[in-house]
């Protein structure tokens, strides 16, 4: 077999072949195991080539397929099954690897939920590794049973579900609407039972010069290949068991707790895990998951992790979902394999926003049986053996070419080196010097205070920043132009007749295609007339952009999908977003001069010195910089909108201040339509006002307060100014409270709050 290129290596036209060869290899792993009961690969490969797509998806996401496995949840419903629409959606988990990961998801809830070192309590239990179901009772009788499908829509395999033992036909006691969920899947020995039998069905098969079955590759296979089998008679004869552990859509509370429900779908006769367990820590959860895993090879069914839950129903609620993830949830998978083997260099990528990524090149290993020959190197700290807040990391070893180095695939996916053998390092290695000119245009590669990355400064003239931010710019998330992928984004960058340099270029390609008579794109390999016409066609039609798309296109530096989704409901208007960047910029230069100065003079000063030269600081920037009344409050507009703050600011007035970068923004603005997001509703007391939250509140916590604000068409800002129309302070409301009542804004409190939007 030929061996792999590692993701790190690929070139564009290697990693869309692959992505091509991975799509039909999946889909016909999907079709054998689903349609034909005939798996034609193991369950670890199958994960392997699913987690290699994940991983060029993430270094070339331009490239991503409309067929992505990725996309897929499950698996598509297929052609033979009825679908069925999912009342209640069925969402992934999201994942943790190590046991720092648990004490942060136990932090994260504390936060959100604001209940600081109160009691709180999880179930731990196992990660079933088979096929997900949900079965559907009304007034007691089973109605339909549905695979997960693509968690919105599932198939329907209700005829197969009647007969697994473990699934109840009919339930009593039960309430009037009861979603039941969980696993179905296949015990080791009547995996093996089963393809013995099928081994002997073989040999008589094979006697007459009949063509013989496929033996399952592994229970997970099997288990989902017998589901999903047309005849309900064939699943019959499959020993098929189901794990119950979750509900959908219900008339009526279950209990009041996790573990209170799932004992309640024991006693309407359902089967559940007896390691499901009630921890009321995260080192319980460890220990229950080191258990757990102890037993791994013992209990007589596949798992991969463990899975926590908060236990408290009403908290699940609070806490609710992310766009694809319960926050109340997440699956502490067993640990990826490791392996020794010797970095042979260290080579620096220069991405999108110019950031400057260390790469290991190793001597080829398997770990988790994938060869890897690349692994990050994460920043020039980290190599330094360093985190981000300057503490040690692996005991403070460097790490140096030449080096024998421990390799890990976090999450089964990304290789990372975690450890340095110090007894094989060469006595001619050397630490290494991170560089601080860019390897690609050698611009001055700089970090600012705070960053963890060093950035080249070669903006649009360093051709690495230039082609991968056209590949941000015509990306499924940004302007999204079908037939302008990568490889056709590379092509035109290099082309002389019809190049592509900067986004506004691509709507004048079809006027200057027109006036090149001897180089028309119709006449080069690869192109035909259809396809020019139908690229032409996807362009003309994004001339009409919404307001957030086109900002998050422009791959400005940390304005992300959110902050671009935020400053366009907080400014509504393109020209009202640039006339802002453009009044800030003198503030934000005195803001970043005078915020360096006030960490180095809080260092150097005495303490009670401190203030007066903090003061003096920040006066002689904004004279420097010649800040005036207006700037500064457009400043603070700005980094006061919640959620986006002073590096977002700096990166924004950056860019509107880069005469070239602002000359190219303002071209391709020109030659658009940039659609402003819906106005906030007016059917609320706070709908277009500006409100701020202060001190401690008491009934919510400050994100579930400011989520509710924004539902009722209010702005939150992260600071009081003019422009705030509210403020609601809880206590130990300090500075803020205070500059509110000097400029006579409206000051209520948390009751006061409540009672406004009471019934809304």
């Amino acid at each position: 077999m030929a061996k792999e290129i590692a993701v790190t290596d690929m070139s564009v036209d290697q990693a869309r072949e692959a992505l091509a060869r991975l799509s039909a290899l999946l889909g016909q792993a999907n079709r054998d195991y689903h349609g034909a009961d005939a798996p034609n690969i193991s369950d670890a490969e199958y994960d392997r080539l699913k987690r290699r797509n994940v991983a060029i998806e993430a270094q070339f996401p331009e490239l991503k397929r409309d067929d992505s496995p990725t996309e897929q949840v499950g698996a598509a419903p297929t052609e033979g099954f009825g679908k069925i629409a999912h009342k209640v959606a069925m969402l992934s988990l999201g994942n943790a690897f190590e046991n720092q990961d648990v004490a942060d998801f136990d932090e994260r809830i504390r936060k959100y939920l604001g209940i600081g070192r109160e009691p709180l309590s999880f179930t731990a239990e196992p990660k079933i590794d088979g096929l997900s179901l949900s079965i559907r009772y009304e007034n007691g009788e089973m109605v339909y049973a549905a695979t997960r499908g693509d968690g919105s829509t599932g198939e329907d395999v209700t005829a197969n579900a009647r007969t697994i033992s473990d699934i109840p036909q009919s339930i009593t006691n039960a309430p009037g609407v009861l979603e039941v969920r969980g696993e179905v899947y296949m015990s080791h020995a009547d995996f093996e039972a089963l393809n013995a039998r099928i081994s002997k069905e073989n040999e008589k098969l094979e006697a007459v010069g009949k063509k013989p079955k496929t033996v399952f590759a592994n229970p997970r296979n099997a288990a989902a290949g017998s589901l999903r089998q047309l005849d309900a008679k064939v699943t019959q004869e499959r020993p098929l068991r189901f794990f119950a552990y979750a509900w959908g859509e219900l008339s009526e509370p279950l209990a009041e707790t996790q573990m209170g429900a799932i004992s309640q779908l024991q006693s309407f006769g359902f089967v559940i895990n007896d390691l499901t367990k009630v921890c009321d820590s995260p080192e319980a959860l460890i220990s229950h998951y080191k258990m757990i895993e102890e037993r791994r090879a013992t209990l007589g069914y596949d798992i991969d992790g463990v899975v926590y839950k908060v236990n408290d129903l009403a908290l699940q609620e609070r806490l609710g979902f992310r766009s694809t993830t319960p926050r109340w949830a997440i699956a502490h998978k067993f640990p990826a394999e490791l392996a020794w083997t010797e970095l042979e260099a260290i080579d620096i990528q220069v991405g999108r926003t110019g950031a400057l990524s260390p790469v290991a090149r190793l001597a080829p290993v398997t770990v988790g049986g994938v060869v890897v020959s690349n692994a990050t190197l994460h920043n020039e700290d980290y190599i330094a053996g360093r985190d981000s807040k300057g503490a040690t990391i692996r005991d403070g070893k460097d790490i140096r070419e030449g080096d024998w180095v421990q390799v890990y695939r976090a999450g089964d996916v990304i290789p990372k080196v975690a450890d340095v053998d110090l007894k094989k390092r060469p006595d001619e290695a050397v630490p290494y010097a991170f560089p601080e000119k860019c390897p690609v245009c050698e611009s001055a590669a700089v970090r600012e205070e705070g960053d963890a990355v060093r950035y080249c400064t070669g903006g649009l003239i360093c051709a690495a920043q230039a082609v991968e931010k056209l590949k941000h710019f015509v990306a499924r998330k940004a302007l999204d132009i079908e037939g302008l992928g990568a490889k056709q984004i590379e092509m035109f960058y290099e082309d002389v007749a019809l190049p592509i340099k900067t986004p506004a270029d691509i709507f004048t390609l079809a006027e200057r295609d027109a006036s090149n008579l001897m180089t028309k794109l119709a006449k080069r390999k690869g192109w035909q007339d259809k396809s020019v016409r139908n690229l032409f066609a996807a362009i003309e039609g994004k001339r009409e952009i919404a307001f957030a798309r086109l900002l998050f296109g422009l791959g400005i530096r940390h304005v992300g999908e959110t902050a671009a989704k935020d400053l366009a409901l907080h400014f509504l208007t393109w020209d009202a977003l640039a006339g802002a960047a453009e009044k800030a910029r003198p503030a934000a230069l005195a803001w970043r001069s005078a915020d360096l100065a006030e960490d180095h003079e809080r260092t150097a000063a005495q303490a009670e010195g401190r203030r007066a030269k903090v003061k003096e600081s920040r006066d002689a920037a904004m004279a420097a910089y010649a800040v005036t009344a207006e700037s500064q409050t457009a400043w603070d507009d700005l980094t006061g909108i919640d959620g986006i703050g002073a590096a977002v600011g700096l990166a924004l007035t950056d860019a509107f201040a880069n005469e070239r970068e602002r000359g190219e923004i303002d071209r391709l603005v020109d030659m658009l339509t940039v659609v402003s997001p819906d106005a906030p509703t007016q059917d609320s007391p706070v709908a277009g006002k500006t409100v701020v939250f202060t001190g401690s509140l008491e009934k919510m916590t400050r994100a579930e307060a400011k989520a509710r604000a924004e539902t009722l068409g209010a702005k939150v800002s992260g600071s009081v100014s003019k422009k705030t129309d509210l403020l609601v302070a809880g206590p130990g409301a300090g500075s803020k409270a205070k500059k509110a009542a000097d400029l006579g804004i409206e000051t209520i409190d948390e009751d006061g709050w409540l009672a406004l939007i009471e019934g809304l």
